[in-house]
């Protein structure tokens, strides 16, 4: 592996930023402020994939939250985020599209299962598009069905892990 998953830091933003830019479409990407927000509000569930030489080739974010599944609010309202909540949300998992295919989504979402049940949480959540409900079910998320969420004008599936207790 050439490349580690560490915290994400202030120092990041630029790079997140480009990042998210690159792998969503306008209407659903995180802009500079909200991804500064997400930062400042819950940096023990926001991670990166980080390159020997400094470059950023991927991140994974999202708030904790006592709900069960994700509602279009918390991608914008950090007021959402409850640090001892039962569930970590997922709002993006990002790859640079030169680095995608050689598991570092995987890693990254590992990690971030890891972190949350080291934080003793009962689950982890996401949205997803209907293309991609294969891949989170590798993970063992249960697809709930078509979400409530309208996010960036798009059909959303409630994904969820629920972790051993």
């Amino acid at each position: 592996m050439d490349y580690r998953i560490r915290a994400a830091v202030m120092e990041d933003l630029e790079a997140v930023t480009a990042m998210e830019a690159e792998c969503f479409p306008a209407a659903e990407a995180a802009g500079k402020d909200a991804l500064r927000e997400r930062l400042r509000a819950f940096p023990d569930s926001f991670f990166v994939a980080e390159q020997e030489d400094g470059r950023l080739i991927g991140m994974i974010n999202g708030a904790v939250t006592d709900r069960r599944t994700i509602c279009d609010e918390m991608f914008e309202d950090t007021g959402c985020h409850q640090p001892d909540g039962a569930y970590q949300s997922i709002f993006g998992l990002d790859v640079v599209p030169d680095r995608r295919r050689e598991g570092v989504a995987a890693a990254l979402m590992e990690h971030m299962i890891r972190a949350a049940e080291k934080a003793g949480r009962k689950g982890l959540i996401l949205t997803c598009k209907d293309r991609l409900i294969p891949y989170y079910e590798k993970f063992g998320y249960v697809n709930l069905g078509v979400s409530q969420s309208v996010h960036g004008g798009a059909r959303w599936y409630d994904m969820l892990l629920e972790l051993p207790s």
